[in-house]
């Protein structure tokens, strides 16, 4: 028992299933529950076969399908660690996450794995192509369930920080499988229930569409959507109950013209990643009437930290919610004491969700993740946000700002150094600047301004930015800047070029 949910470890989750109903469903064919288990089994001997020690780390970079689906279980089944790397990413970002993770294998599309270059692979790293993963989940024998511990690791997912590249938050079997039992509750997920997964699997949120669907025994229907209108057909095909999404696809989705008897089928809508604005939360209210809203607020970090009650959703429309279960929410003030109602302070997240800290990397662990506020029940080690959010009389949370220089556009959290690395490697660019501006689609766009010489590399650098970055991370327009203004210490003066440049 943990905080009194019964733990078991991540890979039996399929077991919970009903045997013959309908577990997965899409493009590349069904499963029901017993299926799916006996495929989960076959996946997982697959891996163990490789003879990698346990806890080796083993990445994914493939398309939604069975095997992506079934890679959060097989891995840790195996005894193994899961690395998924984001389908969007390009070799670059790919090197790093093998590299930094210490991956001994990757199981990759033949197209992607034919876009890495000569010594974007660690040499003790195999490759291997999804269709043999897919293969061997078709026969052989299964791996049966696995006795992990609660602290085991499950999964390192990679996600960006306002400096530097991408860090692993390093998850555990409790972790992922509390997350489940969480949303599953406090969604009221039943085995009734019908998910379209469109979002990334590399991504808490995207995974999580997965593990807490089938905690409650529901299907779940794994989509790589080219645009808003395929999603709005799988609804009406699969008689989908629940979406989960950012704020740019539900505005996408609402400019769309929805048939009552399609959005009637939507019974649940939860979003993350960003706020909804007051009027997209009228709009999707008035085009799916008889659909739940679940504004949600999370941390990679920390999994999930709030949700807000569809209840509450029409009289607090701005509002992050309160804790989910399993979640202890505090707001305090630099000296850690507890704030008064409405009194900004920063977001600490403590409890059994808390992530483990960052993949070999004490030293930015030791920032994030702190010894808990004084008033904490839990105690242990916290996460400590960075956003300033402000508490109100009824306990209800809203956010305020965000301390770092992160940019968050359409629902993908963007390392502006990692942006700027990129830009200044292009002959003749002396100096950049990434800054988030303001984006009624996306939240944010990416503004790159940059100091050179030489105005034609304007160009340049876009077509290296093109080259060697995913979609999300183009900049939505490149500035050239004589200088760059300066503090005390001779260092970029970001905050200035933010205030002039980042409206």
């Amino acid at each position: 028992m943990i905080d009194g949910a019964e733990f078991r470890p991540i890979d039996h989750l399929l077991l919970r299933g009903s045997a013959e109903r309908m577990a997965l469903d899409g493009r590349s064919g069904s499963y029901d529950y017993a299926e799916l288990e006996q495929a989960l089994g076959r996946l997982a001997a697959w891996l163990a076969g490789f003879g990698l020690e346990p806890g080796a780390r083993v990445a994914s970079w493939i398309a939604k399908g069975p095997v992506a689906a079934l890679m959060p279980l097989a891995a840790p089944r195996a005894g193994l660690v899961h690395v998924p790397i984001n389908p969007l990413l390009k070799h670059a970002q790919v090197s790093h996450i093998l590299s930094d993770s210490g991956a001994r294998l990757l199981i990759g599309t033949a197209a992607r794995l034919d876009t890495l270059l000569d010594g974007d692979v660690p040499a003790d790293c195999q490759l291997h192509r999804e269709d043999d993963a897919a293969c061997a989940m078709s026969g052989g024998d299964p791996l049966g369930p696995s006795s992990a511990t609660p602290d085991g690791i499950a999964a390192i997912l990679y996600t960006s920080g306002s400096t530097g590249r991408p860090k692993g938050v390093v998850l555990t079997h409790a972790n992922l499988w509390l997350g489940a039992v969480a949303v599953a509750d406090y969604l009221e997920l039943t085995a009734e229930d019908r998910t379209a997964c469109v979002l990334p699997f590399s991504f808490d949120y995207g995974q999580n569409q997965l593990l807490s669907t089938w905690y409650a025994g529901g299907c779940v229907y794994p989509l790589d959507y080219l645009t808003p209108r395929d999603v709005m057909k799988l609804v009406d095909r699969r008689d989908i109950t629940t979406l989960a999404g950012v704020p740019p696809l539900w505005v996408q989705l609402a400019e769309l013209d929805w048939p009552a008897e399609t959005a009637e089928k939507l019974k649940r809508l939860t979003n993350s990643g960003g706020a909804l604005t007051r009027p997209l939360v009228a709009k999707l209210r008035a085009l799916f009437p008889d659909a739940h809203l679940y504004p949600m607020y999370g941390l990679t970090e920390a999994f999930r930290s709030t949700y807000l009650p569809p209840a509450l959703v029409e009289a607090h429309p701005d509002s992050m919610g309160r804790a989910i279960p399993f979640a202890e929410i505090l707001v305090v003030r630099p000296d850690g004491s507890v704030t008064d109602d409405d009194e900004p302070g920063e977001l600490v997240h403590s409890g059994p969700l808390v992530a483990q800290g960052y993949w070999r990397d004490p030293v930015r662990t030791a920032e994030r993740f702190r010894p808990a506020p004084s008033a904490s029940r839990y105690g242990g080690m916290a996460v400590w946000s960075g956003d300033t959010v402000r508490r109100d009389a009824e306990g209800l949370l809203y956010f305020v700002g965000r301390d770092d220089a992160m940019i968050k556009s359409a629902g993908n959290r963007i390392s502006p150094t990692e942006i700027e690395e990129a830009a200044v490697s292009v002959p003749g660019i002396a100096e950049a600047v990434a800054l988030g501006i303001k984006d009624d689609r996306l939240g944010q766009a990416v503004r790159l301004l940059i100091r050179t010489a030489a105005p034609q590399a304007v160009e340049a650098v876009a077509a290296h930015l093109k080259q060697e970055l995913p979609n999300f991370m183009q900049p939505k327009d490149i500035i050239l800047l004589p200088e760059f203004p300066r503090n005390p210490n001779g260092k970029i003066d970001r905050v200035a070029l933010a205030k002039e440049h980042g409206a």
